[in-house]
């Protein structure tokens, strides 16, 4: 089965992308056969959501704070195609997911963590909100992997969103709003306490700096900036540590957080101010009995202004003082969020290692930092383009020649493909 190769295609799959039509167009003939050999002849339409990456805002989302962040050009793709039954049949390429019947609408116990409880909470969460939601078969094929720190699950939810969206609602729903609907899916069904800064990021699309003080309507906007016009390049290096089964250590960070916040009678710490938890640094300390809460409260204070510092460098296209505000970001989270490795495993300690052979091979060029929600999976850095070729070198030595991804910036977040399939 060929694709229509038309220009509208080539241009977009360039321009809004960031890819090359010549292997992606053979990616998506791959994919349709796939789709016609599992569920058979169909009106099928293509979709994809992409990875994302933090710029900076570690940890600052699910205390309604703010976040500079990326969608870029790896994605979760799709054919799918609407049905008149109550079910949705997914077959992810390398996953088993087991039909989800729609007509079951409960949180199941035995669901949590799984990618079931992910498509069950959007099908459902769609209905709650007021839309249109119903069954349809996918095949879908993702190079955002799981425990790769690119937010896989958020990827894979916005791609499920995009299809309900646009095969039940006509595509007429907002990017912020099926973000939300992400969001609650994962909370919810999932069982994961994320904030909403991995969907948002993920389903506008672009560089985006997104404050989430208000939570039912965050303020999501779109930035004008490309490294490569200053001569970095985004690398991630996935250090192999897996982060997968980790959501416990995961929500201590928020859990932590919020109890600081509390403590200061507030529900979250975006409603406090840093001078005010100061003051009362030495009480908090005799009442809560925790001081990795109180340096992860400290930990956002910091991260929050910074965010608000580096998008004034973004607008003033001054790239040294971002690159030095997400430097700053690193070292907070590794000295004071702590998620850089999990104190009870003492001895694997692969991400932490990522991090200080990458802080080696850079020297005084570029920048080393935690990314995403930390504990393992990808370190982000961005490298001088004359020293590429050998950081890359440096990391896939220690790591594997699999381990290293260069990525850019792409403009389309959750979409809808415009290819047309065409019969041999």
């Amino acid at each position: 089965m060929k694709i229509r190769n038309d220009e509208k295609l080539k241009q977009f799959i360039h321009k809004e992308l960031s890819r090359d039509s010549a292997t992606e167009i053979p990616r998506y003939e791959r994919l349709y056969e796939r789709a016609q050999a599992l569920y058979g002849e169909g009106e099928y339409r293509l979709f994809s959501a992409p990875g994302r990456s933090e710029l900076i805002g570690n940890h600052t989302d699910h205390q309604l704070g703010r976040v500079m962040a990326a969608a870029v050009n790896i994605d979760s793709l799709a054919w799918a195609k609407k049905t008149d039954q109550p079910l949705i049949r997914i077959d992810s390429e390398g996953f088993a997911i087991a039909p989800v019947d729609l007509t079951e609408t409960a949180i199941k116990a035995e669901e949590k963590n799984t990618t079931e409880s992910l498509i069950r909470g959007m099908a459902v969460i769609f209905k709650e909100e007021g839309y249109q939601s119903g069954g349809f078969d996918a095949a879908v094929t993702s190079e955002v992997l799981p425990g790769s720190g690119i937010s896989s699950s958020a990827s894979f939810e916005i791609l499920v969103g995009e299809i309900i969206n646009h095969l039940y609602n006509d595509g007429k729903i907002d990017p912020v709003t099926i973000a939300r609907i992400a969001q609650k899916a994962e909370n919810r069904f999932f069982g994961k306490p994320c904030g909403l800064m991995d969907q948002c990021a993920i389903a506008c699309g672009g560089l985006v700096y997104i404050d989430f003080y208000d939570a039912e309507d965050p303020k999501v906007e779109k930035l004008d900036f490309d490294f490569g016009d200053y001569g970095y390049e985004l690398v991630l290096t996935d250090s192999k540590a897996d982060h997968s089964q980790l959501s416990d250590e995961y929500g201590k960070m928020p859990a932590e957080m919020k109890m600081v916040a509390k403590a200061l009678g507030c529900e979250v710490l975006s409603r406090t101010s840093e001078a005010e938890f100061a003051a009362r640094l030495p009480q908090l300390k005799k009442e809560l009995k925790n001081d990795r809460a109180l340096l992860r409260a400290y930990h956002f204070f910091k991260e929050n202004d910074r965010v608000a510092r580096a998008r004034k460098c973004v607008e003033e296209k001054d790239c040294e003082g971002l690159l030095s505000c997400i430097r700053e970001s690193g070292l907070s989270s590794y000295r004071y969020l702590q998620n850089v490795f999990v104190p009870s495993q003492s001895v694997s300690q692969d991400y932490a290692l990522a991090i200080m052979r990458s802080e080696e091979l850079l020297g005084d060029q570029g920048v080393t930092r935690v990314h995403g929600g930390g504990l393992g999976g990808t370190i982000q850095a961005f490298v001088p383009e004359t020293m590429l070729e050998s950081y890359a070198a440096g990391m896939r030595a220690l790591f594997g020649e699999d381990s290293v991804r260069i990525l850019h910036v792409r403009h389309a977040g959750g979409t809808e493909i415009p290819a047309v399939p065409e019969e041999n």
